[in-house]
């Protein structure tokens, strides 16, 4: 049942891409070339199926199972979003990384410039997409918000990579660890899982169960993602291993440990999971994908 989430979903998202983002034919060339290469470089599109599955559990309008209409195109410009912070981040003034999902990153194939305006246009053109999405008014404006926040300064996205970038060199402890993961990387995942709760017109219990769900899953996955870095190879991840202990990154390993970090891995998909409960047998797909998030190999 999960790998079959996994690759329906996937092929919902990459299509619904290939339909909303400019043609490679479509001038400026360069710009929408570039775009297209991180865009379809093969990403899980873990995001965009997180929000599908979270709309597809609290809708009440349709039979058991169905997606809401054109849930698919929240996840679009979620997984634009996710694109973008990939392609900044992979740049020489921040990571400095050539390889990102085993294929050549954006600034490798197409310079800085184009990389750096790239990124910014998959972001301008996220909201964009938001900005049309087919539901209520006041809902649009809340997940344009909700999105808008996890993507941020205070405990978004970008706040936690300012806050990563200025930890390198530094013995961080475990609280600077723990927000630079809740705010880099968890914030965007809880946006994904509350904005298809949005989408779908849950009532506001369902938006704070998944709102818990989402800090404990996306915390989690970072966790596991820092071990991943130290005990796989560049081939098994398909980005460079080895750059956080290189770079002298705030990491769960550097503070816990190996084994420990996999224990609190394990102990906050276990306390997300149970925020879901309430849910029954609907809640079963979430779950799993949560407990994929955590015994993935790459």
């Amino acid at each position: 049942m999960l790998k079959e989430t996994l690759a329906s979903g996937c092929a919902l998202i990459d299509s619904t891409l290939d339909r909303l983002l400019p043609r490679e034919s479509q001038i400026p060339t360069s710009i929408h070339k570039a775009m297209r290469h991180s865009v379809f470089a093969g990403g899980k599109r873990l995001r965009p199926i997180l929000c599908m599955e979270a709309a597809r559990m609290v809708q009440r309008e349709l039979p058991t199972g169905d997606l809401p209409s054109r849930v698919e195109e929240l996840g679009s410009a979620l997984e634009m979003l996710h694109t973008y912070s990939l392609i900044h981040d992979d740049l020489p003034a921040l990571d400095n990384d050539d390889l990102r999902r085993g294929k050549p990153t954006c600034h490798v194939v197409f310079g800085d410039a184009i990389a750096i305006l790239a990124g910014d246009a998959l972001q301008t053109y996220a909201y964009e997409v938001l900005s049309k999405l087919p539901c209520p008014p006041e809902a649009r404006v809340r997940i344009i918000e909700e999105i808008a926040h996890g993507t941020g300064t205070v405990d978004g996205m970008i706040g936690g990579q300012v806050m990563d970038l200025e930890a390198e060199n530094m013995r961080a402890d475990a609280k600077t660890v723990e927000y630079i993961h809740r705010s880099k990387t968890g914030a965007l995942i809880t946006a994904s899982l509350v904005t298809g709760a949005i989408y779908a017109a849950g009532s506001q219990d369902d938006v704070e169960r998944l709102r818990n769900f989402g800090r404990s899953v996306g915390l989690a996955f970072q966790i596991v993602d820092d071990v991943l870095d130290v005990t796989q190879s560049s081939t098994q991840l398909g980005k460079t291993a080895g750059k956080d202990s290189a770079s002298d990154k705030a990491t769960y390993p550097a503070v816990f440990g190996i084994d420990e970090s996999l224990r609190r891995a394990d102990a906050l998909v276990d306390s997300g999971c149970s925020s879901l409960d309430p849910y029954g047998a609907r809640a079963e797909k979430l779950k799993n994908l949560a407990h994929f998030l955590v015994e993935r190999k790459s």
